[in-house]
Order: structure tokens, then sequence, then C-alpha cells
């Protein structure tokens, strides 16, 4: 059988989308996602369920004991307040339901030893949901310049990341390859039992920025059954 692989939603108090796209009324909320993860999943070979907000952490619990995976998505900026530091004005914005929900999906996904897959916010959410903490502005907290790649077209690789001996990444991908970066917040410091997959050396910049991936540290011998 093919895997069930979870992905979280963004999530909108705002009604304007259902307006703007002619689609709700007012009044609604709105889950929604970006059709790119669930193609991918799709031809990476899985079978994609969107992750909806719950109403409780206990229904979070019963779906993922359904799936063999999570893919944790993009979206708003992480609010700080999540790992104990004060909203600067250089913080985008956020979504204060998801980041509940998202933190809870992580951690539970981590007892049951569910695969995770984190992209750009996805990353950040695992790191603060083992006590990490977040760059609010990589380049204003941070100093790190020329970071994000929004000139860009998204599918042309823009920079290299170098990958972390003993990674899955190094193991899939060799020691370096090139992506491309829309991010505007990143990893600061680590998490409890979390370790940089990958990388990159961000020219002139005072340190490393850890922006491609995260790994956690734990044995996991495969698929649920």
């Amino acid at each position: 059988m093919k895997p069930l692989i979870g992905i979280t939603c963004n999530y909108n108090e705002d009604n304007g989308i259902g307006r703007l796209t002619c689609l709700g009324m007012e009044g609604q909320d709105w889950n929604f996602l970006a059709g790119d993860y669930v193609y991918s999943i799709e031809r990476a070979g899985g079978i994609p369920v969107l992750i909806p907000q719950c109403s409780s952490e206990e229904q979070i619990s019963s779906l993922l004991d359904r799936l063999d995976g999570v893919l944790i998505s993009g979206g708003h900026d992480v609010d700080p307040q999540h790992y104990n530091a004060r909203l600067k004005s250089c913080c985008g914005d956020l979504s204060p339901k998801r980041d509940r929900q998202d933190i809870a999906v992580v951690r539970c996904a981590y007892q049951k030893k569910l695969p995770i897959l984190a992209i750009c916010r996805g990353i950040q959410i695992m790191n603060v949901a083992f006590g990490g903490t977040l760059y609010q502005d990589l380049a204003l907290e941070g100093g790190f310049e020329y970071h994000s790649c929004r000139t860009s077209p998204r599918n042309n690789r823009v920079h290299e990341i170098l990958t972390d001996e003993g990674s899955i990444l190094r193991a899939v991908f060799g020691d370096r390859l090139r992506v491309n970066s829309y991010h505007h917040q990143g990893v600061r410091d680590l998490g409890t039992n979390v370790s940089a997959a990958a990388i990159r050396k961000m020219g002139l910049s005072k340190a490393l920025s850890l922006q491609a991936a995260i790994h956690f540290q734990w044995a996991f011998n495969g698929t649920r059954k």
C-alpha cells in the first residue's frame, strides 16, 4: 500500500480570501495549501492527506495514528512568544492558531516516531517545538545579507548549501547542492536533540545560516505497518 503522508495547511481567518476567489462568503475561515506539496507527495509515491485546523490535540493524535509520515509546510512567520522572545517590528505576519497546532503536530509525530519533512516555516516550527529559537528577521537580527532570492523564479537554483556528514541529505544528494531561498526568518539556537543537516555560507556574513534543513537524532526503522 502507498504511504499516507499528512501535510499541514495554511490557516487564515480573513474572509477576504473567499470574496477574492468568489468561492466563499462573509464569516468563513480558510484552510488552504499550495498544490506543489500535494503533487510532490504523489510523484514520490505517497498519498497526500491535508491536515486542517483540528479542535483538539486528541484529534491530531488520532489523525496521526492513521498516517505514515508528516510534511510541515511553509507559511507565515512563527510567533516569538513560542521561544520566549519579544515581538519586534521586523517580524512578519503571524498565524497564532496555526503555530499552536503545527507545534502540536511536530511533537505528536515525534512521540509516535513518524518521519517528518519540514519546508521553510516548517523548519522553524520544528526547531521551536523542541526549545530552539529563531531570528525574527535574518537580515536585521542576524546580519545575513542577500538571503531571500524572491527576485528569482522559484525553480531557479541560485546558491549552494553544504550538507552535514552523516545526514540523510548527504546520503541522498552528496556533500553539496544548489537551491533557492525564500526565508524571512531562520534558525538561531538549535533545540534539544536537533542538529543542522545543511548550511549555506553567507558570503561576508558573520556566521553560517542554518537554513536548509534540520533532522532529529532518533532511531527509526521504517514506516508504520
